[in-house]
């Protein structure tokens, strides 16, 4: 299933220990238990996945077809106002690379930092020039082939709209985008929240990157509950107040062929929300 839509957990759900896993060599069997095809290893507090870990999960993954992406430190800060903070953001990239590479995958998401004290479009042209900066050190460094994936973000001051997202993505035609629609239903206050708005999203990420991205997109999707500030705190699909809902998003996946990796972000229920979201595709496209 090398060009198909995927699904698959961000981390390890409270069942891996509960269903008596013990450590991360065991990733990829807790992952084929719930028949999902795709991991997310989670390097937000810093990139600490030996070199001996990452080839047992990947020897323990060989036949299951699980597709792995690494999530980059959170402090990365792309847009930062000292330059030193945004040169080391390129190397918190480049660790990143070097883990996925490690575990056989091939896509980086990371997090393009806050606006703090600047206008957003000067924190949008410091991210900008920090992205090419990160995309010439990847190839440099011998990972060409490893895709970034800048991410919308949750929170209303931080960089990471669905506009400066795309925006970074057009410094190179190999960069991916992210779509945390969670992020973005939570930094609208609640405005992605049926077919129309996802349909919108869509269209945009179609008309702005015009090629293969705007189908094979990377995708993190949970529900969130928010403030006026935009995200609070991720919650699970049990629950009924906050959204967004993932059938409607679901059903234009279906419809226009498109083959994203969704990675469920639910808290604590990751593994079992991204065998829901697979299981109702799969009876979409079974009719």
């Amino acid at each position: 299933m090398s060009d198909t839509i995927r699904f698959g957990p961000a981390g390890t759900s409270e069942s891996f220990k509960a269903m008596g896993y013990k450590n991360s060599k065991d990733i990829p069997a807790h992952t084929a238990r719930f028949g999902l095809h795709a991991f997310e290893y989670q390097c937000g507090r810093g990139v600490r996945l030996s070199d001996e870990t990452a080839a047992a999960i990947r020897a323990n993954a060989e036949g299951l077809d699980i597709r792995f992406s690494v999530h980059a430190p959170y402090y990365i800060s792309m847009s930062s106002l000292e330059e030193d903070k945004r040169l080391a953001s390129v190397d918190y990239i480049l660790q990143s690379c070097r883990a996925v590479r490690a575990l056989g995958g091939s896509r980086v998401i990371f997090h393009a930092g806050s606006c703090g004290k600047q206008s957003r479009e000067e924190a949008l042209r410091k991210a900008l020039d920090t992205m090419a900066r990160a995309q010439a050190a990847v190839d440099e460094a011998g990972y060409g082939d490893i895709t970034l994936c800048p991410e919308t973000m949750g929170k209303i001051n931080q960089l990471g709209d669905l506009e400066e997202v795309l925006a970074l993505c057009s410094v190179d035609k190999r960069i991916t985008p992210c779509i945390d629609f969670g992020h973005l239903n939570a930094r609208t206050l609640g405005g992605v929240g049926g077919k129309e708005q996802f349909a919108a999203i869509l269209d945009r990420m179609a008309e702005a990157l015009g090629d293969d991205r705007a189908r094979r997109f990377h995708s993190h999707f949970s529900k969130i509950e928010y403030t006026a500030g935009g995200e609070k705190r991720h919650l699970t699909f049990a629950d009924t107040v906050f959204g967004p809902p993932y059938e409607p998003l679901l059903d234009l996946c279906a419809a226009r062929g498109l083959t994203p990796t969704f990675i469920c972000e639910s808290a604590g229920t990751q593994a079992e929300d991204a065998r829901a979201m697979q299981d109702y595709f799969t009876g979409l496209v079974r009719g």
